[in-house]
């Protein structure tokens, strides 16, 4: 069983900056595919980044290209989201997923695993 916990969350003045963690269980981890999501009351769950097992493929959502940069260490089971230039528009509660389907998946029924989610607040 794969589990998946984030980290990192927190309150935010606008442009501020916050470094997400997700930790990811079992040994291996660098055959999952991890993708960042988010949610707002009364919203869909939407696509944030995406990396690959080997971190070569990333794919960003348009609303945060240029701002928020993803990466993984592979040797501690761990994917990162940095998000730099923070705005009230990317308060939400952001989850990790995880999967072994090949590819960048940008679809939140592709992932098979889902952590509980950690709280972003920006402030204006």
């Amino acid at each position: 069983q794969v589990q998946l916990v984030e980290s990192g969350g927190g309150l935010v003045q606008a442009w501020g900056s916050l470094r997400l963690s997700c930790a990811v269980s079992g040994r291996t981890f660098s055959s999952y595919t991890v993708g960042w999501f988010r949610q707002t009351p009364g919203k869909e769950r939407e696509f944030v980044v995406v990396i690959s097992g080997s971190g070569r493929s990333i794919n960003y959502a348009d609303s945060v290209q240029g701002r928020f940069t993803i990466s993984r260490d592979n040797a501690k089971n761990t994917v990162y989201l940095q998000m730099n230039g923070l705005k009230p528009e990317d308060t939400a509660i952001y989850y990790c997923a995880a999967t072994r389907r090949l590819g960048v998946r940008i679809e939140r029924n592709d992932y098979d695993y889902w952590g509980q989610g950690t709280q972003v607040t920006v402030s204006s």
